[in-house]
């Protein structure tokens, strides 16, 4: 991937991954679009980063999607790199007979409907530019389901065969298809106590590794942190790892 001079969207950016990935591009020179449902969010994300622009968007409502990608391209016609990062994690002990299923909902929602709205959406336009790329994030735990998330190991399940499925329809054409796959990051993914988690991949760590990936181009980006979870089939460890998630 070219690192600089692209006009890339991030949906999702006002938090951990995504807002540490759109200041390193910012940071490179690039146009930096930042998403997401919060306003102010978003407005404190832009004045940090002068130069940076925003648009709201509420991932989880297509007609939200629609109106958000008709204004992106109206005002940012040169966008040629969208990064679909917004994301939702909720633990869920389904032995508790859950009486609403909204949880479970809003995770499909946003993790793996949003992925596949924006990316329909966006397809049209990035294959108009000179070059393109889409970027979908999924996470270790497409690899190894956590035991204690199952709808949200599911929907990342979906992005990871979705960007497969999508790379190989994009051959030969000029968009390229890449998948980001985090391990355990410290982010407010799951509460403030998951930024110091000494579990937990720091932040800056994941996302110099990450750069680096997208700068070699690479098809998929997997952190040494997390190999052992993207490769747990191949090597028979995905019952020991789904036991490791147990305790976080």
């Amino acid at each position: 991937m070219k690192m600089t001079g692209n006009t890339i969207l991030i949906t999702g950016s006002t938090t951990g991954i995504g807002r540490a990935l759109a200041e390193a591009f910012h940071k490179l020179g690039n146009q930096v679009i930042v998403s997401g449902r919060r306003q102010n969010k978003l407005d404190e994300v832009t004045v940090a980063n002068p130069g940076m622009a925003s648009l709201p968007l509420d991932i989880t409502d297509p007609a939200s999607i629609e109106a958000f990608v008709a204004k992106a391209v109206s005002n940012f016609p040169a966008l040629n790199v969208v990064i679909n990062n917004a994301g939702i994690m909720r633990m869920e002990k389904m032995v508790d007979s859950p009486a609403s299923l909204s949880d479970a909902e809003e995770m499909i929602a946003t993790n793996l409907l949003g992925t596949v709205r924006v990316s329909a959406a966006l397809l049209p336009h990035l294959l108009k530019q000179p070059k393109g790329t889409l970027i979908n994030v999924s996470s270790g735990l497409a690899f190894v389901p956590h035991i204690n998330a199952p709808t949200y190991s599911a929907t990342k399940t979906g992005v990871h065969f979705y960007t497969m499925s999508l790379r190989r329809q994009l051959q030969g054409t000029n968009v390229d298809v890449v998948e980001i796959v985090p391990p355990y990051v410290q982010t407010e993914l799951l509460g403030t106590f998951q930024l110091s988690d000494p579990h937990a991949m720091p932040l800056a760590d994941f996302i110099s590794e990450t750069m680096g990936h997208l700068e070699s181009g690479a098809s998929e980006s997997v952190v040494e942190n997390c190999k052992p979870f993207r490769f747990a089939a191949e090597n028979g460890k995905i019952a020991e790892f789904m036991e490791m998630t147990a305790a976080h």
